[in-house]
C-alpha cells in the first residue's frame, strides 16, 4: 500500500470507530511511525509501504481507536510553542490551558516575578512562564508523585531545570514563601460525571479530573489558602469548569479578594478567574 491508500484506509477505520479528526490523526500517527514531519507525508504519496513500517502503525491505530489519546501514542505534545513530554503520569494539556498561559505573559510585568503553580502535571503552564520570564523564580507544585517526575523530565527536556523548583504539596500545605502570581488549573470535575466524559480523557489520572461531589471542591479550598501566599497586590488565576464561574466569583468576594474578573475561552465559554488580594 501507498502512504495515500494507508492514509484513506486509516481515515475509514477510525471513522468507524468514532475517533474525532479522523484524518488529522491518520496522518500524525503515519509520520511519527515513518520519522517524518505531518507535512511531509503529501510529498511522498505514491510511496509504497513495506511491513516493517505498516506492523508499528496497526498496534497505534488499534489502540487509538479503542480511545487511547493520540498524545499518548505520539508521546509528545505541543504547548505554547514547546514540545513536552505527554504520558498517562498526568492529564493531557487542552488548548484552553494554553489561553491562560498566553493571557499570562501579556498580564506580567515584572519580569523577576515569583510565580507558583499549583497542580502542575506535566509542568506545562510553570515550564511555558519560565521560558518566557528568563529572571522569574517559578515553583510547580503537584500531589502526585508520577506527575511531577513527568513535569522535571520536561524540564530537563527544555533545559529549565535550574530555573523551575519541584515539590510534592497537597495544594500549599508544603509551600514556603510570598508570590506575585498563583496559578493554578486543578481538578474541576465531579465525581458524579464521570459517566458522561469521553474515552480519552477518562486516561488521564482521576487525581488529576476529579475533585469530589460539586467539583469546585479543591479550587475553594486554594482560594481560601491563597492569601497567604500572595504579596500585597499578588494575582490568583485560575482555570475553572463550565458553570463554575458564579459560585466562585461569589467565593473569591467573600474571601476579600479584589479586582475580580472573568475570561471566556475560545468558545466563549466562562473559564478563567482572576483576582488580587491585598
Amino acid at each position: 500500500m501507498t502512504v495515500l491508500e494507508v492514509l484513506q484506509a486509516t481515515t475509514a477505520y477510525f471513522k468507524k470507530h468514532n475517533v474525532e479528526s479522523p484524518r488529522l490523526n491518520a496522518e500524525h500517527l503515519l509520520a511519527h511511525v515513518l520519522g517524518r514531519k505531518r507535512i511531509e507525508l503529501y510529498l511522498e504519496f505514491e510511496r509504497v509501504l513495506t511491513e516493517s513500517d505498516l506492523a508499528p502503525l496497526r498496534d497505534l491505530v488499534k489502540r487509538r481507536s479503542e480511545g487511547e489519546p493520540l498524545q499518548h501514542l505520539l508521546g509528545t505534545v505541543e504547548f505554547c510553542g514547546h514540545v513536552f513530554l505527554c504520558d498517562k503520569r498526568a492529564m493531557v494539556p487542552r488548548p484552553e490551558t494554553e489561553e491562560l498561559v498566553e493571557f499570562l505573559k501579556s498580564e506580567i510585568r515584572n519580569p523577576k516575578s515569583e510565580i507558583l503553580d499549583v497542580g502542575t502535571g506535566s509542568g506545562v503552564i510553570a515550564l511555558s512562564l519560565a521560558a518566557k520570564f528568563l529572571e522569574a523564580e517559578v515553583l510547580a507544585v503537584d500531589i502526585s508523585d508520577d506527575a511531577l517526575a513527568l513535569a522535571h523530565e520536561n524540564a530537563a527536556r527544555l533545559n529549565l531545570l535550574g530555573r523551575v523548583r519541584f515539590v510534592k504539596s497537597n495544594l500549599l500545605e508544603n509551600v514556603e514563601g510570598t508570590f506575585d502570581l498563583i496559578v493554578a488549573n486543578l481538578p474541576y470535575i465531579s465525581t458524579q460525571e464521570r459517566r458522561t466524559l469521553s474515552r480519552e480523557v477518562l486516561h488521564d489520572p482521576a487525581v488529576a479530573l476529579f475533585a469530589s461531589a460539586r467539583g469546585d471542591e479543591l479550587v475553594r479550598e486554594l482560594i481560601a489558602q491563597a492569601p497567604s501566599r500572595l504579596r500585597p497586590g499578588g494575582m490568583l488565576a485560575l482555570e475553572i469548569g463550565l458553570d463554575q464561574s458564579e459560585a466562585l466569583l461569589s467565593a473569591l468576594a467573600e474571601k476579600n479578594y479584589r479586582d475580580i474578573y472573568s475570561k471566556t475561552d475560545y468558545s466563549g465559554l466562562t473559564r478563567f478567574l482572576f483576582a488580587r488580594y491585598g
